[in-house]
């Protein structure tokens, strides 16, 4: 053998017994990326009524999503849209009492997580005439670091001002009302664009929703429901509707772990400030609140 050769020979043994010393290691670091991966999955699904996330009944919302796991709730986000389609959040009595004792703070952040490009800036939202609207709000949330979770702008959408700081607002605490009163509420928030031609807002045309929804499901009163709003920059009307109406208009079931009957329901909230009435459109049953 020559002396080139034999060094040759020499390198691959070092490099089988390296591989060797190495495979051990990498089987273990796979086995934690798995394990890692799935603890987070539970956390997501854990999200949703019967561990199952809400679903998308129009594929075309798949395209370019991707589901970010937080602490205290899990957002399917559009790379397209550069928003949610969805938040899921699990809310307990427990946690809002421990949000109620947090100091409200928090600076919107973009997403870290996602890929360049599919993300919004906050340079979007300037002069943009919209509010940054969260969609799990961060009044929910049990601590500064869950709370510091949802001002990433993967959990927000353009909302006007009179909605987000009116009748949203007052939907988000009633929501906590529930919550306080029956223990334990799922919660689905998000989106909807109903136009021929949609508006969007900054450099990376973050789409500017027609409306946003917010559907409510109660284990302990066996109740679900969805309020929806109309994103307007003045006097923005909001109605009740059924979760099946959300299905069939939106394109996604909040709730798919819920039997047929309760997704033909309507939820009543604690609102403090409205009045209902109802009225029939077409072959939906619709109704409809405001401030007195």
């Amino acid at each position: 053998m020559t002396g080139f050769h034999h060094h040759m020979f020499t390198c691959r043994q070092h490099m089988v017994a390296l591989l060797d010393a190495l495979f051990p290691l990498a089987c273990m670091m796979l086995m934690v990326a798995a394990l890692t991966s799935g603890a987070r999955a539970a956390s997501c699904d854990s999200m949703g009524p019967e561990d199952h996330l809400p679903a998308l009944t129009n594929e075309k919302l798949s395209i370019q999503a991707r589901l970010l796991c937080n602490t205290a709730f899990a957002v399917l986000h559009s790379g397209l849209a550069h928003e949610p389609v969805w938040s899921a959040e699990r809310l307990t009595a427990q946690a809002i009492r421990q949000a109620e004792a947090t100091p409200r703070r928090g600076e919107f952040q973009p997403d870290e997580r996602l890929p360049a490009g599919e993300g919004a800036q906050l340079t979007d939202y300037v002069h943009s005439g919209y509010d940054r609207g969260h969609m799990t709000p961060s009044g929910d949330m049990p601590d500064e670091a869950t709370q510091a979770e949802s001002f990433r702008l993967s959990n927000v959408v353009p909302q006007s001002a009179a909605l987000n700081r009116g009748k949203w607002e007052e939907i988000e605490s009633a929501v906590r009302r529930l919550t306080l009163r029956d223990g334990e509420v799922y919660v689905v928030t998000g989106p909807a664009f109903h136009a021929r031609r949609l508006s969007s807002i900054g450099h990376d045309r973050v789409l500017v929703p027609t409306s946003t929804w917010k559907a409510i499901y109660d284990p302990r009163r066996q109740a679900a429901g969805v309020y929806v709003c109309r994103n307007a920059l003045r006097n923005p009307g909001c109605n009740r509707v059924t979760i099946n109406v959300l299905i069939h208009t939106v394109g996604v079931d909040p709730f798919p772990a819920l039997p047929s009957a309760l997704k033909q329901t309507y939820i009543t909230l604690p609102l403090r400030t409205v009045r209902h009435t109802t009225s029939r459109y077409r072959t939906h049953r619709v109704r409809h609140y405001w401030r007195e």
